[in-house]
């Protein structure tokens, strides 16, 4: 097949587009830097340069393909993130379209069921329902749980501080993904027929918090590592301290206040789901001890 995919050459689409590669497929990979170029055409893919938020680049990259495959990519500097995240999904339908594309496979996020008070998720919601809008269209949805890679924004936290925490106490919940396993199932829904508009929840692993600073902090050489929370406020002001704009840092405090509700894992426990990607807590903790 033809496949076009979004997201450069990050922690999903590099190993994606390697599975795909490998499996004998057709890839382009779109990436707005063009010094990643030589990086994308040493895997065997075709590089197309541009942004995503121009229709024409995208119409012309994704004409052809047999599949496309969307993600939003982040923008730290955004006024509004629930709008730029609506605002690129839009882009994309309009180019699905002009482009006669019939398959799409979409990274969504846990709690994208949910119209609001989950952060910078709130705008997966609306690019599910602006791509579930499309006509003649196939979409499959992945939400996914939360990225493990994020807590190595949390390495500056544990060197300065000694502990690792958030504005949600050490009993939260959290219901965790790797890269890698978000990859292994987008390449497998990219290779298999499927109908209709579709949700697949993708997660690795389920933890408290305060498991997960242990594991955490077993793999760095601290086991008595401690899981803090804060308040909003001091989320709010130590996210600012580190240099997150406003709009982000908020968006951040809001998501956490998700997380602590519990509500960010409604629909995900309402449909019986369990963690299924091979990359479990611990396997993670010897990647972020390396890091460390």
């Amino acid at each position: 097949m033809k496949i076009t995919i979004t997201g450069s050459l990050g922690n999903i689409s590099k190993p994606l587009a390697k599975q795909l590669i490998g499996a004998g497929h057709q890839v382009t990979i779109i990436s707005s830097k063009a010094d990643k170029t030589a990086e994308i055409e040493a895997l065997g893919a075709t590089a197309a340069i541009g942004l995503v938020s121009d229709a024409a680049f995208l119409t012309k990259a994704f004409t052809g393909a047999d599949v496309v495959y969307t993600m939003v990519p982040p923008n730290y500097g955004a006024t509004d993130y629930r709008k730029y995240v609506g605002d690129t999904a839009k882009t994309y339908a309009e180019a699905i379209q002009k482009a006669g594309i019939k398959r799409v496979v979409n990274l969504s996020s846990i709690g994208a069921d949910l119209d609001g008070g989950t952060g910078q998720i709130s705008g997966n919601h609306d690019a599910e329902i602006i791509l579930n809008a499309l006509e003649g269209v196939v979409v499959k949805h992945l939400r996914a749980g939360f990225f493990y890679v994020n807590f190595y924004s949390n390495i500056n936290m544990v060197k300065n501080l000694g502990f690792i925490g958030s504005n949600y106490g050490s009993n939260a919940r959290l219901i965790m993904v790797h890269p890698e396993d978000i990859a292994t199932v987008a390449a497998e829904e990219i290779q298999h027929p499927f109908t209709g508009k579709s949700v697949r929840y993708i997660t690795s692993d389920e933890r408290s918090a305060g498991e997960i600073a242990t594991i955490l902090g077993t793999a760095i050489g601290k086991p008595d590592l401690k899981w803090v929370e804060s308040t909003d406020e001091q989320a709010f002001n130590g996210m600012r301290k580190a240099g997150l704009p406003e709009e982000v840092s908020n968006k951040f405090v809001e998501m956490g206040t998700a997380v602590r509700s519990g509500i960010l894992w409604k629909d995900y426990d309402a449909k019986g789901t369990k963690p299924t990607g091979k990359t479990k807590l611990e396997d993670f903790a010897k990647e972020f001890g390396r890091r460390f």
